[in-house]
């Protein structure tokens, strides 16, 4: 039990499980993020364009909702097909953000791997011995 427990704890500590518990952990956040940015700020226009149509309330009525007054005794049963239009929406926004974002990560790195390297130092041999031809060129 004790060597499960070890094998588990170097399993949790690794550097890739930590990074990859903080990019669940944002991408939840930046998810939560865009799908307020969809709902709340793309969709509207885009129904108003459409004809004043909010997507979430877009549905095909199987059946009614049967009423005694005001008090339901059956609820409606409908396939909310405008709600499926509005997390499909979020999720290809979703991706498409974290494909530029991808993308961008890339770029930087690239760009830090073609910067060239700074040359070798010569051995201590070369650097004696240029320095031999410098004192050399001084007493001249």
């Amino acid at each position: 039990m004790k060597k499960i427990l070890q094998e588990f704890k170097q399993f949790a500590m690794r550097g890739n499980v930590i990074d990859m518990a903080v990019g669940i952990i944002i991408g939840g956040a930046f998810g939560k993020i865009v799908s307020s940015a969809v709902s709340d700020l793309i969709m509207p226009p885009i129904g108003l364009l459409i004809g004043g149509v909010n997507f979430t309330d877009l549905k095909i009525v199987l059946k009614q909702a049967v009423m005694d007054g005001e008090n339901v005794v059956s609820p409606a049963v409908s396939i909310n097909y405008g709600n499926f239009l509005q997390v499909t929406f979020d999720f290809i926004i979703i991706a498409f953000s974290i494909f530029m974002l991808v993308k961008g990560i890339n770029a930087l790195n690239k760009k830090k791997a073609e910067e060239p390297a700074a040359p070798a130092a010569p051995p201590a041999d070369i650097q004696l011995l240029t320095e031999i031809r410098d004192l050399l060129k001084d007493k001249k």
